[in-house]
C-alpha cells in the first residue's frame, strides 16, 4: 500500500494550466472526490485546490498504477488531454508525499513563506473529504498530523512574524510608532491597490476612524463605504491633514500631492502632534522634504521594500528550523503507519491467547462446580491478568521494532501457529 501525490503548483505550471486543472468551487471538489473514490485500487483520497496549486493525494495498492489512475482522472474530469499537463506535474510517494503535505500545510511551500491562510485551506479541504467519506484511518491521521505540524511550526518558530509584503510591512512600521491603533485616525489618499490592502490590515488591527480622499469623489465614496469611513473632497486634503494620525498615499499623480510647504503650515496647528506617512506611489506623491519636519515620519516604497527584503531573510532562517520539525514529524508518522503492519498479528495472538484462556477456564469450572461464584470471578480475573502480562512483551516488540518488524511478524506467526488468513 502506498501514499501517492500527483500535483501542479505555481513553481511547476503556468496559471492557464492550473486554471484548467483547478476544482474551482466546493461542488466541483465534492464531485471530484466522488469520482476518485470509485476508482479501483484507490482506498482513500484527498484533493487540495487553490489558486497556486492543485494536488491529488491517494492511498492504495500499486503506486505506478495509482499515478496513471490519477492522471486519467484529471484528464477526464476536466476534459483536458494528458499531454497538455503531464510535463508540469510533480509526483511524490510515501515519505516524500507526507513530507510535502507537511511543508504545504506549514506554509513552507507557499509563494509567500509563512502566510497563514494555507493551513485553513488544507483544513477546509479535509473537512469536505470527511463529509464525502473519501478518507479513512490513514489520511485522517495524516491530515490531522499535518495540522499539528503547522501548529508546532507556528508556535516554535517566528516564520509568520516578519511581514513580507509591502502592505503588511507598512502596517508593521505603523504599529511600531502607535501602540493603540483604535484611537488613531487614518486617511487613504488615492485608490492604489497596495495602500487599500494596507488599509484593510489596519482596520483588522483595530483602526476605527477611517477617511478617504480621491480626485474622483465618487471613487472616494465607494472606498469609504467599503471601509465604513468618511469620504473627503480632494480639495480639502490640506485641511484634513490637521487632524489625521496616519496617511496612506497611492495615487497616479505625476507630482507631489503633499508638499513640505503644506506640512510646515499645518504642523503648528497640529501642535506638532506626530503624523505618519506611507507613500506607496510610483512616482512618489509625498515630498521627501516632509521627513525633515519634526514629528513627521515618512516612508516610501523603497523603504518598505528594504523591510520586506530583510524580513524575507529572517523567514528563511526560521524556515530552516521549521524544516527540522517537519522532518521529525514525518518520521513519527512513518513509524506509526509502519506499526499498522503488526496490528493484525497483535490482534490474532491476543485472540488466540484469550480463546485458550476461556477454553481452559470453562474446563476448570466444569471440574470444580462446587466453587462459589466469587472464587470463580477471582480466578477469571487472575487468568486475564496472566494473559495480559504474557502478551505485553510480544505486543511492545511488534509495535516498536520497526527495523525488525517483518522478521518478528514471521516469528510470531510461526510460534503461535497463526495461518496467513488470520492476518
Amino acid at each position: 500500500m502506498s501514499i501517492v501525490l500527483v500535483g501542479v503548483n505555481y513553481k511547476t505550471a503556468p496559471v492557464d494550466i492550473r486554471e484548467k486543472l483547478a476544482f474551482a468551487d466546493e461542488s466541483s471538489l465534492r464531485r471530484g472526490l466522488k469520482v476518485l473514490s470509485q476508482i479501483e485500487l484507490i482506498k482513500e483520497c484527498l484533493i487540495f485546490s487553490t489558486c497556486n496549486r492543485v494536488e491529488v493525494y491517494v492511498y492504495g495498492e500499486d503506486a505506478g498504477l495509482l499515478i496513471e489512475k490519477v492522471k486519467d482522472f484529471l484528464s477526464n474530469f476536466h476534459q483536458i488531454p494528458k499531454k497538455e499537463f503531464e510535463r508540469f506535474i510533480y509526483i511524490y510517494f510515501d515519505r516524500d508525499a507526507v513530507y510535502h503535505l507537511f511543508k504545504v500545510t506549514s506554509s513552507l511551500d507557499s509563494m509567500i513563506v509563512g502566510e497563514p491562510q494555507i493551513t485553513g485551506q488544507v483544513k477546509d479541504s479535509f473537512e469536505i473529504a470527511l463529509s464525502e467519506r473519501s478518507t479513512s484511518i490513514i489520511f485522517n491521521h495524516l491530515v490531522n498530523k499535518a495540522l499539528f505540524v503547522a501548529k508546532r511550526v507556528r508556535n516554535e518558530t517566528k516564520i509568520g512574524e516578519n511581514p513580507v509584503s509591502v502592505s503588511y510591512a507598512a502596517v508593521g512600521l505603523i504599529k511600531k510608532v502607535f501602540e493603540d491603533l483604535s484611537k488613531k485616525s487614518v486617511l487613504l489618499v488615492g485608490a492604489g491597490e497596495m495602500a487599500s490592502v494596507a488599509m484593510r490590515h489596519l482596520i483588522g488591527s483595530g483602526v476605527k476612524r477611517v477617511f478617504v480622499t480621491n480626485r474622483t469623489y465618487e471613487r472616494a465614496k465607494e472606498l469609504a463605504t467599503e471601509f465604513k469611513g468618511v469620504a473627503i473632497p480632494f480639495d480639502n486634503l490640506k485641511e484634513a491633514l490637521k487632524n489625521i494620525d496616519i496617511v496612506l498615499c497611492s495615487t497616479n499623480a505625476p507630482h507631489y500631492v503633499i508638499t513640505e510647504k503644506m506640512l510646515r503650515e499645518i504642523m503648528p496647528q497640529r501642535k506638532y502632534k506626530p503624523i505618519f506617512f506611507i507613500d506607496i506611489s510610483v512616482p512618489r506623491n509625498i515630498d521627501p522634504g516632509c521627513d525633515r519636519i519634526d514629528n513627521v515620519y515618512l516612508y516610501n516604497i523603497d523603504d518598505l521594500q528594504d523591510v520586506v527584503d530583510s524580513n524575507i531573510l529572517e523567514r528563511k532562517k526560521e524556515a530552516e528550523k521549521a524544516l527540522k520539525i517537519i522532518d521529525e514529524e514525518t518520521e513519527k508518522f512513518l513509524h506509526w503507519i509502519d506499526s499498522l503492519k503488526s496490528t493484525p498479528v497483535i490482534v490474532s495472538i491476543r485472540n488466540r491467547a484469550e480463546q485458550i484462556r476461556q477454553e481452559e477456564f470453562e474446563k476448570f469450572k466444569n471440574k470444580f462446580r462446587e466453587l462459589p461464584s466469587e472464587v470463580l470471578n477471582s480466578i477469571d480475573y487472575l487468568t486475564q491478568s496472566i494473559v495480559n502480562k504474557i502478551m505485553h512483551s510480544p505486543t511492545v516488540a511488534l509495535k516498536n521494532n520497526s527495523s525488525e518488524r517483518e522478521l518478528l511478524i514471521l516469528a510470531v506467526k510461526k510460534l503461535f501457529g497463526l495461518d496467513s488468513d488470520e492476518e
